[in-house]
């Protein structure tokens, strides 16, 4: 079952569109932030209830990713994996996985993964108010 404050911060940060737009990073990109090949845009626009079972699926896939990553977060509760989750959700596991982040959550350091996990904020070689926003929203969930 997925942790509805990982659902909530996806609704909040990723917003609803229902019609494929380009992310900032330039990916195609749909409903709550679901990118992958079923994405184009030139596809017709989904329907609210097809986005949230897109979101309900990709926070799944994350959501265990996670898990998997850090085996830690299973036993820490719904707050914490949510945070972690959807950090992966936001930026891939790929980051994640050789994060400083990901060493101060294994070793349950949670003030640590807090304060590293705004560092997070850049995108285009700039800060982005919407990543400070992300981030800071995540934190809370660790302390």
């Amino acid at each position: 079952m997925i942790p509805e404050p990982l659902l909530s911060l996806i609704r909040k940060f990723e917003g609803l569109r229902l019609k494929a737009y380009r992310c900032p990073a330039g990916v195609p990109t749909i409903g709550y932030g679901h990118t992958g090949p079923d994405v184009s845009m030139d596809m017709p626009p989904i329907t609210a209830p097809q986005a949230e079972a897109l979101m309900h699926q990709d926070a799944d896939v994350f959501y265990r990713a996670c898990g998997r990553l850090s085996p830690r977060l299973w036993l820490e509760g719904d707050a914490k994996h949510a945070a972690i989750a959807d950090f992966c959700f936001n930026l891939g596991t790929t980051r994640y996985k050789a994060s400083t982040l990901k060493r101060h959550v294994d070793a349950g350091d949670w003030q640590g993964a807090a304060e590293e996990m705004q560092k997070w904020v850049w995108g285009g070689g700039r800060k982005l108010p919407g990543l400070i926003a992300r981030r800071a929203a995540e934190a809370r969930l660790l302390a």
